[in-house]
């Protein structure tokens, strides 16, 4: 595996989920309107970006658990059964501990 590469491509995954989160805040920070259609209608897609930001805070939170893995070299090892994590399944989900085996049981 090419550590540096798999650095990168988690740096650069965490700096994207980060300027997401940052859209997602400065559209939080809105104020409400004040006509009450229009309010609910901006209180129901708020709602929607406080689920989006609370999965991209959990997302940042599992980019840089990967880069500590991979900083002490248990990276693409499962965190469960420490099999090997198949190589198609870190390009899909970089920052997944699991191997799709424990992945699937732990649903």
């Amino acid at each position: 595996m090419d550590v540096k590469a798999t650095r990168t491509k988690l740096q650069d995954l965490k700096s994207e989920l980060s300027r997401r989160l940052d859209a997602i805040d400065a559209d939080l920070s809105v104020a409400l309107e004040a006509d009450s259609e229009e309010r609910a209608t901006q209180v129901e897609n708020d709602e929607v970006l406080w689920g989006m930001q609370a999965e991209g805070a959990q997302q940042i939170a599992a980019v840089d658990a990967a880069l500590e893995r991979l900083e002490n070299g248990t990276y693409g090892r499962c965190a469960k059964c420490h099999e090997n994590i198949r190589k198609d399944r870190l390009a899909a989900v970089p920052y997944t501990p699991f191997c799709i085996t424990c992945a699937q049981s732990l649903r």
